[in-house]
């Protein structure tokens, strides 16, 4: 029995990626794909059922990476944290900022797919289920800096989703809007002066 040629499968997803990237899920084709891959749309189908599952074979790599950080963020459980850490998590430090505007600017094509492609696919809540799911972290080490009085500010997990909402836009959207990373660097520093969490929570700096 012959083996299944694995060589096309990266030439498959490069091809897929660009596509995307240009026409969108929705009015990207597959017959377009397939023709700058050099391969047949059999080849393609034996790999994929259809154009959703090749779209979401393409954007792991980003939605992994992307999920990893947070883990790492969250490997410690509140009640392990110390009081120092706990108000230091709010931080809003400039080189960290520009650490997470670095990393995804080195996954842009990533970031473009979920951002501005991926209408149509279950991918399409990605600016939804991102803010949903640090929410849920994040409001653990609010929730515990809380109960140890380290701020007396009472906050509903809702408004907090809220704010994180818009906290996450005003980081994603530079990619959108295909800024340069000079631009990049210099809205960083905007964004590190407009959300103020010390002052948000009245912790001590």
């Amino acid at each position: 029995m012959s083996r299944p040629d694995k060589s096309i499968d990266p030439r498959i997803l490069a091809s897929a990626q660009e596509e995307f990237l240009t026409h969108g899920y929705e009015k990207a084709s597959l017959k377009v794909i397939c023709a700058n891959a050099n391969v047949t749309t059999g080849a393609l189908y034996k790999r994929y059922k259809g154009k959703e599952e090749l779209f979401s074979a393409v954007v792991p790599p980003t939605l992994n990476d992307l999920e990893e950080v947070a883990k790492q963020r969250r490997s410690l459980s509140a009640k392990d944290v110390s009081d120092e850490d706990l108000i230091k998590a709010w931080d809003m430090d400039e080189e960290y900022m520009l650490w997470w505007f670095r990393y995804l600017y080195d996954h842009q094509k990533g970031m473009l797919l979920l951002l501005t492609c991926s209408h149509g696919t279950r991918h399409a809540t990605f600016v939804h289920d991102w803010p949903k799911m640090i929410t849920k972290y994040s409001y653990e080490y609010y929730a515990e800096a809380y109960r140890r009085g380290l701020t007396a500010v009472k906050m509903e997990k809702t408004e907090l989703h809220i704010l994180l909402s818009s906290f996450w836009t005003t980081i994603f959207d530079p990619f959108v809007h295909k800024y340069n990373w000079k631009q990049i660097e210099e809205h960083s520093t905007i964004v590190c002066k407009l959300f103020d969490w010390y002052t948000v929570f009245g912790f001590k700096r």
